[in-house]
């Protein structure tokens, strides 16, 4: 049967790969793959020697999607792939890659994977993980300092500059692509379980088509 495609979109901080974990925590994750938009960036020596302070990584440009679709067709056509390894920090992709297998379940999360329409259709199910802005805020800053080694004052220059703008002009936008919005983040156990159940649901029915699409139909006598 064809891979069920669920993309998991939402603003920076939204909480976005809490969802996709408690999502996991209740599927067979021998039958998921989990391919993330960030480690789509281009390496920073795309920019033709600008520095990072002066980049705009949040607008859609920053991110090789072409490649993240050629790469989602492959998983969905039985291949594996080599995904991108993009460190943080310095701004640049790693040489090693890291390989990804084909599974029945294919989960594409980030903040802008609803903005690209060729991408988009490539999606059974698009969810939007829908939080506070202030709440997604405070988790940039916590999660950029402790993981990215950034500073304080330059995660709130980033987010006045160029994060706040683009979550306006592309991401809040793209929740009208979604067709299912997600308040709360991993705190609204609800709506995961209603979406867990949803996606169980589609794949017992993929699976029964499956079954009688390949079972031999008897000539008559």
């Amino acid at each position: 049967m064809d891979p069920l495609v669920i993309g998991i979109a939402g603003g920076t901080g939204s909480g976005k790969t809490t969802v996709t974990k408690a999502i996991l925590e209740r599927l067979d994750t021998t039958r998921v793959v989990v391919i993330q938009h960030d480690s789509y960036y281009r390496d920073l020596s795309a920019y033709n020697g600008e520095t990072p302070d002066t980049i705009n990584f949040d607008h859609p440009d920053s991110l090789e999607t072409p490649l993240m679709i050629e790469h989602i067709t492959a998983l969905k056509a039985g291949k594996s792939i080599e995904q991108p390894i993009y460190n943080f920090t310095t701004h640049r992709r790693l040489d090693s890659t890291r390989r990804l297998d084909p599974r029945e379940i294919i989960i594409i999360d980030g903040i802008l994977i609803f903005v690209d329409k060729e991408l988009r259709e490539l999606m059974d199910v698009k969810i939007f993980v829908d939080t506070d802005a202030d709440e997604r805020l405070v988790r940039r800053i916590r999660r950029d300092i402790l993981e990215r080694g950034r500073s304080v004052e330059s995660v709130m220059q980033q987010y006045m500059s160029t994060v706040k703008p683009m979550h306006l002009e592309f991401v809040e936008p793209s929740k009208h692509w979604a067709d299912v919005i997600i308040p709360r983040g991993a705190m609204n156990t609800v709506a995961i379980d209603m979406v867990v159940s949803k996606i169980s649901m589609m794949l017992r029915m993929a699976e029964h088509h499956d079954d009688r699409s390949t079972t031999p139909v008897k000539e008559p006598r």
